[in-house]
């Protein structure tokens, strides 16, 4: 798959002309769906159903994809395959029978404040790994973070003196976070008394949050670690990654954070998105009209 894979993208670039950034996008896509393939057993592309295609959509939903990166990845299989079927490398297309994600601006379950603290106290700090996911479910609600910022962080990327952390979002654009006492706590615990059990020296690359190999961990590894301690927290709504960083940013709000600043924590471009993630819940409406109106 690899070998086709590599064809494919070099076909792209000398007959599309297609830029370094797309070439790099599809390259991605197309790698996520290797990875996933392998895990299922599956290195022939004929092997490949339709079937096996809807799980790998399924679990970008879990993994907490939005819909519109779900569509992305659609697109980057379609032009896969259609160039595998074309070629004629297979004899049948398995995406003509896998329906396109919709594009919606449906977002997913808020975290209210006191189901955070409950996921946040489940870890088991006497333990390495459970050190690890305190620090790592820590930072991830102090800061918003996507995961794939969240697992890219370095130990070079913490300015726990200021209260600061680096953030390289989409594009590799730069930006400081700032992160609070709780989580620079935690992250301290965990650099003192976890990871220097977890570190390979020719692995870790001074990744701050580190699996069980001593390498960065993966974005099903995070979905996993924010998961099972939903789960054990008796949480009955559905909880990924990006539940933590839709409830960062409402919780925010709801506390009379400006709109534009929330903007700048979450590395938004266009303000526009910001408003998508910041629905505030209309009890929560209804009761500040209550509290504040004269004739509430």
């Amino acid at each position: 798959m690899d070998i086709f894979i590599r064809e494919y993208l070099a076909t792209l670039k000398l007959e599309r002309n297609l830029s370094d950034n797309t070439i790099a996008s599809y390259k991605n896509d197309l790698n996520s769906l290797l990875n996933f393939l392998k895990d299922s057993g599956v290195e022939d592309p004929s092997q490949i159903k339709p079937k096996l295609l809807n799980d790998f959509f399924g679990l970008l939903t879990k993994l907490g994809l939005s819909s519109r990166s779900s569509a992305r990845y659609y697109s980057s299989l379609k032009g896969f395959f259609g160039y595998l079927f074309s070629s004629g490398y297979i004899e049948i297309n398995p995406m003509e029978k896998v329906s396109a994600p919709k594009v919606s601006k449906s977002l997913p379950n808020v975290l209210n404040i006191n189901e955070i603290e409950a996921i946040l106290s489940q870890p088991d700090i006497s333990k390495k790994l459970g050190l690890r996911d305190k620090a790592l479910l820590e930072t991830f609600y102090a800061c918003g973070l996507r995961v794939s910022e969240l697992i890219n962080l370095k130990i070079s990327d913490l300015f726990l003196n200021e209260e600061m952390i680096r953030v390289f979002g989409k594009g590799s654009k730069e930006r400081f976070v700032p992160i609070g006492s709780s989580a620079i706590k935690w992250i301290d615990e965990y650099l003192k008394n976890s990871r220097p059990l977890l570190e390979k020296k020719a692995k870790s690359q001074h990744v701050l949050f580190l699996n069980s190999r001593g390498t960065k961990l993966s974005r099903m590894g995070v979905w996993k670690i924010v998961s099972n301690n939903a789960k054990l927290a008796g949480i009955k709504k559905e909880v990924h990654p990006h539940t933590f960083r839709h409830s960062f940013a409402t919780h925010l709000l709801e506390g009379g954070a400006d709109l534009r600043a929330v903007q700048e924590m979450l590395g938004h471009v266009d303000i526009s998105t910001t408003q998508i993630y910041t629905h505030i819940d209309r009890d929560y409406i209804k009761q500040i009209h209550r509290d504040f109106h004269p004739r509430g």
